[in-house]
């Protein structure tokens, strides 16, 4: 490109390039470049990149500053050329396949649905705490506070790998970004003709949702745990699931009721290396619960409803099973090893369940007293 074609910006040693055949949002696109003198006077042209790409004066003008500066340090004023997000991203997850629980399948769904539409093109240079925040603000939007922090959190995690593996050198923008802070616990739990409705509907829409739905409800399987299942997990004989790669990691079994006997049975694959639900679109993995159970969630209990809490999601399902198991008196040590915790502080949120069944208890023994005693 020649000297005459680059224009003056108004800021020292930044010009800028205006294209006659690139366009960016309907408008002609531009591309920055700087100047300044190496440590031997010699003046350096570099470019810096093209508006499209996210690069800004302002941003042009920031590079420069570094460069006189490392000059005027005595250090090499370029730096290499920082990689795309999407490059880090693909190498964390292939890592994460090898290293996390279920193949780092839920990585992988958040990436390809929040992260790389936003950042995957961009160059990890290019990525600012605000570009992390207008993310936040636009997810907290639709998803709860949960998800945007695992979210937040996977795009930690890719940048810190990238770090770690020297693809890149640079502060993690989520040291600017607050987390938020999960309120979600769910409260809300079905009532037995609630659940029933709830199936009978599911079953008009999809067999497939139907089934794997009443799973959850009668074994207290997650969403992850039910999709992962293949035929060698199945016992029919005994009647367990086992659970291989739940999301602690840990192996535990979850015992069949008759009713899912009887879905599993009818389910079995023909090879013990394929899965119990397969994705019908590629005979694969299901890697999200279908849309269909969200539909009929709303249209039967989610109307007018805007806390989240009490909303009805397919993890209300697992949630009924539990607090099922509080109100006809299980311990809560009993309901940690059926819902797979860590420790009983995480099944702690069903004491309260667990007190009105004991209250009940206590009040039937005393009317069993003094009808004994009339």
């Amino acid at each position: 490109m020649s000297k005459d074609k680059r224009e003056r910006t108004g800021m020292v040693g930044v010009y800028k390039y205006v294209s006659k055949k690139r366009l960016h949002r309907n408008k002609p696109d531009v591309c920055w470049y700087i100047l300044y003198r190496d440590p031997q006077g010699k003046v350096c042209r570099e470019k810096v990149g093209w508006l499209s790409e996210g690069y800004t004066m302002a941003r042009a003008q920031q590079i420069r500053a570094e460069r006189t500066v490392a000059v005027s340090k005595g250090e090499p004023a370029r730096r290499k050329v920082a990689p795309l997000f999407k490059e880090a991203a693909e190498k964390y997850l292939e890592w994460a396949k090898n290293n996390k629980a279920r193949e780092a399948v839920d990585d992988k769904s958040r990436y390809e649905k929040h992260l790389a539409p936003r950042f995957g093109e961009k160059r990890m240079d290019q990525i600012t705490a605000l570009d992390l925040e207008q993310m936040k603000t636009e997810l907290t939007e639709r998803y709860a506070p949960a998800t945007v922090a695992h979210v937040l959190k996977l795009f930690r995690m890719i940048w810190n790998r990238a770090v770690d593996w020297d693809l890149w050198r640079g502060e993690s923008p989520t040291r600017k970004v607050k987390m938020p802070v999960p309120s979600n616990t769910r409260e809300r739990f079905l009532s037995h003709q609630e659940a029933a409705l709830l199936l009978e509907e599911l079953k008009k829409r999809s067999v497939t949702v139907h089934d794997y739905a009443a799973l959850s409800l009668y074994t207290g399987m997650r969403a992850g745990e039910l999709f992962a299942l293949k035929g060698h997990d199945v016992d029919l004989k005994h009647g367990l699931v086992i659970i291989t790669d739940p999301k602690n990691k840990a192996r535990r079994s979850a015992f069949m009721t008759t009713e899912a006997k009887k879905i599993l049975k009818g389910r079995m694959p023909k090879e013990p290396e394929d899965y119990i639900f397969k994705d019908q679109r590629h005979g694969g993995r299901i890697t999200e619960v279908s849309e269909t159970f969200r539909l009929v969630a709303d249209a039967l209990f989610n109307a007018g409803v805007d806390d989240r809490r009490q909303r009805v999601t397919f993890h209300t399902l697992r949630h009924s099973h539990a607090s099922w198991l509080a109100l006809q008196g299980e311990s809560l040590l009993v309901i940690k090893e059926a819902l797979g915790h860590r420790d009983l502080k995480m099944t702690q949120r069903y004491a309260h369940l667990a007190d009105e069944a004991r209250r009940r208890a206590a009040e039937r023994l005393e009317k069993d007293f003094h009808r004994a005693v009339k």
